[in-house]
Formats: structure tokens, sequence, C-alpha cells
């Protein structure tokens, strides 16, 4: 089980490494590089206040709200520039490996270390 663990835990990484180029997608598309660089800095700062497991605001409600609505506007912003069968993609990846890593023998391998 425990590999199965690590391997949800890296799913999660990557899904938060895909909502910081979904939003850079939606920047590029909206108003060209600098707002893409924009759109993904606001979104790793978000992430890094907020949704981090050791997020200086985080919080037992603040975490998930933030987590949610960090993958819901990267999804959103997929769809708006034309990447609607990605953003389906993208935001059903996401339950499903958010979803995996509330398992509480998941949970507990982060919880260790």
């Amino acid at each position: 089980m425990a590999i199965f663990g690590w391997a949800v835990l890296f799913l999660v990484f990557v899904d938060e490494l895909l909502a910081i180029a979904a939003a850079a997608t939606w920047g590029e598309w909206k108003g060209g590089t600098w707002l893409a660089v924009l759109a993904a800095l606001v979104t790793v700062v978000v992430w890094f206040l907020f949704a981090s497991p050791k997020a200086r605001y985080g919080g037992r409600w603040v975490r998930p709200v933030v987590k949610v609505l960090v993958f819901t506007l990267a999804s959103a912003g997929l769809w708006v520039s034309g990447h609607e069968t990605l953003a389906v993609a993208y935001f059903a990846f996401s339950v499903a490996v958010n979803a995996l890593a509330q398992l509480p023998s998941i949970k507990a391998l982060v919880t260790d270390y």
C-alpha cells in the first residue's frame, strides 16, 4: 500500500504543477507572456500562503477551500482559452487524485514525515 500511497502523493504534486501551467496557459491566451508569468506567480504565491502543507495562513477550512478554488479556476482557465477537453480531463484528474489523497492510509504517509 505504501507504493500506491507515494504514487498518489506524487500525482498530487503533478496536479499542483499542472495548475500553475494552466494559469500560465490562460494568461498567455488572455494577455501574452507577461500575464502568463504573472498568473503562474500568483498561483504559486496563493498556494504557498494558503494551500501548501505548511501554509502560513492555511487551516482546517482554508486549505481545502483554496485547493478547490485553484483547481477549479485552473480548469476554467483552460476552458476559456479554448482547451475544453483538456479542462474537463484536468478537472477529473484533480478530483480523483485529491480524493485518493484523503484516504487515511495515504494521509498517514504525510504525517509520518
